[in-house]
């Protein structure tokens, strides 16, 4: 039984990146045949963006708007060339946010994910995500297909009906929430059905804690996490290395400051960004809202794609100070004013029954002219006063959070 998927995964990375880069013009070329990226990315030349320096340089689109575009040019908020039609199948998402599958083997890239976790071809799986109107069920639905799998297309609740599956059709595989295979396992128990088949399991959607982890071991089921999204399906997977979660193939994945498309430093928590290379219904820059950070050197697993941490929260620390919104964008456009400080927290409160801002920032040499220099710019980008706190550099979280809202 071979540890990998495929030989991609084992390239060399700087291999990776050249083959990567190289789809990424022609890519271009066909998302700026659709309306929307035509007049997002006007005065592009696709031919120029062949680095992640020059893709850093384009504007991000960013998911939380993608309801409000898909409302105003329906249905895919004019940044699809082609029509409905020429998809396999057309799903919404809560916003709603439409979001189409493509007609190629493996439309969501997740055979990859169920390969690490152990699933193999002729493997029977169990598949509890939703098959209604949402892409949850066909994403792990058409991966495992892919593989070689069987599956059943349970969709999640009704456990009585599972129970019988289970015991018919014996899956070695689940796919689902952690969360459901918990209710699952817990019910069989009570019910003194038997679901001693599940061996193995690939899981999203939910928090996945340790704890719970271990649970699903001492009861026989090896489980694996992958990070995905209804619009990109599967982004990142677990492996028997069980070091964070690798990056899938065919995907470009950054790591940006909140609010900004600017790359983070190494290791720095920021931003997930994705550019995906289908041509068909491409993605330039899609900001998730997620969090997360970049671990360094190669997986022990023989993987060599870049590696992240997982989900470690939200990009989007939006809050209302004193009746105006305070966003992750101005506080970032003050650290562009002032290249001398590090890393930014606005910390909001409450003192005397009112609202309060403090901006803690990181520098190397406080000083109050200093202090007085970016009081004012603080005024000035959010148009409310605060105080502000220069404290030592690596004083300051390294947590993405550039918001802190403590009332």
């Amino acid at each position: 039984m071979t540890d990998h998927y495929d030989a991609l995964e084992t390239r060399d990375p700087a291999e990776r990146e050249a083959a990567l880069f190289a789809r990424l013009p022609e890519v271009l070329r066909k998302a700026m045949a659709a309306p929307a990226y035509a007049n997002l990315l006007r005065g592009t030349d696709p031919a120029s963006i062949t680095s992640r320096e020059a893709l850093a340089g384009l504007p991000v689109l960013r998911k939380s708007e993608l309801p409000a575009l898909h409302k105003a040019v329906p249905p895919f908020g004019g940044f699809v060339a082609d029509t409905p039609g020429s998809f396999a199948r057309l799903f919404t998402s809560p916003g709603p946010i439409f979001e189409p599958e493509g007609r190629q083997a493996d439309p969501w890239r997740g055979a990859r994910a169920l390969f690490a976790a152990g699933f193999r071809e002729g493997d029977v799986v169990l598949n509890t995500f939703s098959y209604h109107l949402t892409p949850g069920g066909f994403i792990f639905d058409a991966s495992a297909r892919a593989l070689g799998c069987a599956v059943i297309p349970a969709g999640p609740g009704n456990t009585e009906q599972q129970f019988e599956l289970i015991e018919a059709y014996r899956p070695v595989g689940y796919s689902g929430t952690p969360d459901f295979l918990k209710i699952l396992l817990d019910a069989a128990a009570t019910a003194g059905r038997d679901v001693s088949s599940i061996k193995r399991a690939l899981v999203s959607g939910a928090a996945f804690p340790k704890s719970l982890q271990e649970e699903m071991k001492s009861r026989g089921v090896e489980a694996y996490q992958a990070f995905g999204t209804a619009d990109l399906g599967l982004i990142a997977f677990e492996t028997a290395a069980r070091e964070g979660m690798t990056v899938n193939e065919d995907l470009i994945l950054e790591i940006v400051k909140p609010g900004t498309g600017d790359p983070v430093a190494p290791g720095d928590v920021g931003e997930i960004v994705v550019t995906s290379l289908d041509p068909h219904h491409p993605w330039i820059r899609l900001a998730l809202g997620d969090l997360t950070a970049a671990l360094p050197g190669a997986s022990r697993c023989g993987r060599t794609n870049m590696r992240i941490k997982g989900w470690m929260g939200r990009a989007d620390q939006t809050t209302k100070v004193k009746g105006m919104f305070v966003r992750p964008e101005q506080i970032a456009e003050i650290g562009r004013r002032h290249p001398e400080l590090g890393r930014l927290r606005l910390v909001v409160t409450r003192a005397g029954e009112a609202d309060a801002m403090t901006l803690r920032a990181e520098c190397a040499s406080a000083a109050d002219a200093l202090q007085s220099d970016v009081a004012a710019t603080l005024r000035a980008v959010t148009k409310l006063g605060g105080t502000v706190e220069l404290v030592g550099t690596g004083s300051l979280p390294n947590d993405g959070k550039v918001i802190a809202d403590e009332r």
